[in-house]
């Protein structure tokens, strides 16, 4: 029989019974074993980065969204049913509109408080769209969306992906005139679908447009469906974090088996709840001083009108941008009339963001890297994909623009058309562009560095020698900033590496001709990739 430890044996003499919050303790730890899952994660260590706070902004406004959307869910009505307005707004006194857009009215202007909740709530959804979307950017241009963490990756994508619509939903329930123009053009982007458009409209908004149940639709999915998705997806995505461990910048002492930074708790833990009371004082104080969608001015939504200047919210100024800059091309097939004017900028939206969803597995397969990664790139030193990523927010930006070419137009005093033609050019031309510019510039970052590295950094201190020439004096660079510059892996030669990338396309082209098992032979063999890292020269 094993030898085990009395409970009380170390307890002090005069103490019978352990106190009332030990055995609370106990009695919990029993059951749950927190004491365990404490020793083994509260004391994990995270590195320390500014850029890593660019997912703590998303977390935060997330659960500012939820706290606030609790709130105004107590008093809004979802229902398109309509009622005489008889409240505090008197320029509406009188008008016939929907219960939705009366009591977004009512929380606006008699609910205490309910004006700046509503504002903190739009501005919360503004500002967590946009850190998911500089937060994935980061992920992108410092690689760590590698091995491991590709579903991480792919959870992080979906969550923005979701989000976009989730802006959309809660953009359109007051039922209001500029929210209703935005419902306009996702009913035509419905019926632009080939054979089954007109039934998914009609299955959309409840039959003819606008229907009298798309708000109360709009509402279940709004606060319970996507937010039940998007809770498990953060839940899972940080649960992840934590079972990975945390990716880091290279630097002494940093190795792909370490981690190098402060405990979770207390350090991390007293940061982070700092900065989430910080982050909900600024998303406050925006939402005091700066009005967003003032649903009041537009009126109740009416089918035979709509609000001049139009613009949706941000993230979704590139699908209207795609709208917009495509031509009003139709065709007939079969009887069926193919608004392809329509059609294409429905496809695109999404595939254009299923391209960074999709990258990571692309890049692994085309460069054959199947280790673990958890030292983070330097941009510079990954200059296809910075390319890359640039030309993708080039796109972006420039169908985001085109969304408001008549605003452009009106302000600036130029033509629509000539917006538009320029848009059309940019949005194909301008990725190929950047992606060229980009990664010059990495290469002249990378020289720059390989410089510094041989003949140390530049002083300004001038010295002429005996012989009249004068040279700028250059120090050597301190050990750390010398590893910095050196750690990252040497790529494969750039003669080599079309045939590296050619083996591959070959292979799958002799499997997609062939059949599995075959293989085309090769015209010499592939170059491997070095095992260990390489330091710069």
């Amino acid at each position: 029989m094993s030898e085990t430890t009395h409970p009380t044996a170390d307890r002090p003499a005069g103490r019978d019974r352990p106190a009332r919050g030990e055995r609370l303790a106990d009695w919990t730890d029993g059951r749950l074993g927190i004491y365990g899952l404490g020793r083994q994660y509260l004391r994990k260590v995270f590195p320390d980065h500014w850029s890593f706070m660019l997912g703590e902004i998303c977390l935060y406004t997330f659960i500012v969204l939820i706290l606030t959307g609790v709130y105004l869910t107590l008093f809004f009505h979802p229902s398109m049913n309509e009622v005489t307005y008889n409240g505090s707004y008197v320029p509406l006194s009188g008008v016939r509109m929907s219960e939705a857009y009366s009591s977004t009215l009512d929380i606006s202007f008699d609910v205490r408080g309910g004006l700046l909740i509503r504002q903190i709530h739009h501005w919360a959804a503004l500002i967590f769209i946009a850190a998911m979307f500089v937060h994935m950017m980061r992920h992108f241009f410092t690689g760590s969306f590698r091995k491991p963490r590709e579903l991480n990756w792919l959870f992080g994508w979906l969550l923005l992906f979701i989000a976009l619509f989730e802006g959309l939903l809660g953009y359109s329930l007051p039922d209001d005139l500029l929210s209703g123009a935005g419902m306009r053009l996702i009913e035509g982007m419905t019926l632009a679908v080939p054979v089954v458009g007109t039934y998914l409209s009609f299955f959309l908004f409840g039959g003819e447009f606008p229907g009298h149940d798309i708000v109360a639709r709009f509402y279940s999915l709004h606060v319970l469906l996507l937010p039940g998705i998007m809770a498990a997806l953060v839940v899972t995505h940080l649960i992840l974090v934590f079972y990975h461990k945390h990716t880091q910048f290279p630097g002494p002492g940093k190795t792909e088996r370490n981690v190098v930074g402060q405990p979770f708790f207390p350090v991390y833990v007293a940061k982070a709840g700092g900065f989430f009371f910080l982050v909900f004082g600024v998303v406050t104080l925006i939402a005091a001083i700066a009005t967003v969608n003032p649903v009041w001015v537009y009126g109740p939504y009416r089918p035979d009108q709509v609000s001049t200047g139009a613009q949706p919210d941000w993230y979704l100024g590139f699908a209207e941008g795609l709208v917009r800059v495509m031509p009003g091309w139709e065709i007939v097939l079969g009887g069926h009339t193919l608004a392809l004017g329509v059609f294409i900028p429905f496809l695109a939206f999404p595939l254009w963001l299923v391209l960074i969803g999709v990258y990571p597995f692309v890049e692994a397969w085309v460069t054959g890297d199947r280790r673990e990664h958890h030292l983070l790139d330097r941009p510079r030193n990954r200059p296809v994909r910075t390319g890359l990523g640039v030309g993708w927010l080039t796109g972006f930006l420039v169908a985001m623009a085109a969304g408001g070419n008549d605003i452009w137009a009106t302000h600036f005093h130029l033509s629509v058309n000539a917006i538009t033609w320029f848009a059309r050019i940019a949005l194909f031309a301008g990725p190929v562009l950047a992606f060229v510019v980009t990664r010059r510039i990495c290469l002249g970052l990378q020289r720059r560095d390989r410089d510094k590295v041989l003949h140390g950094r530049e002083t300004g201190r001038i010295r002429r020698l005996p012989h009249g020439e004068y040279v700028e004096v250059h120090e050597p660079l301190a050990q750390g900033e010398l590893y910095r510059l050196t750690q990252h892996e040497q790529p494969v030669p750039v003669e080599d590496a079309p045939d590296r990338v050619l083996g591959r396309a070959r292979a799958a082209l002799s499997r997609w001709m062939f059949g599995p098992g075959s293989q085309i032979p090769k015209a010499r063999p592939e170059v491997e990739r070095e095992k260990t890292p390489t330091p710069h020269p």
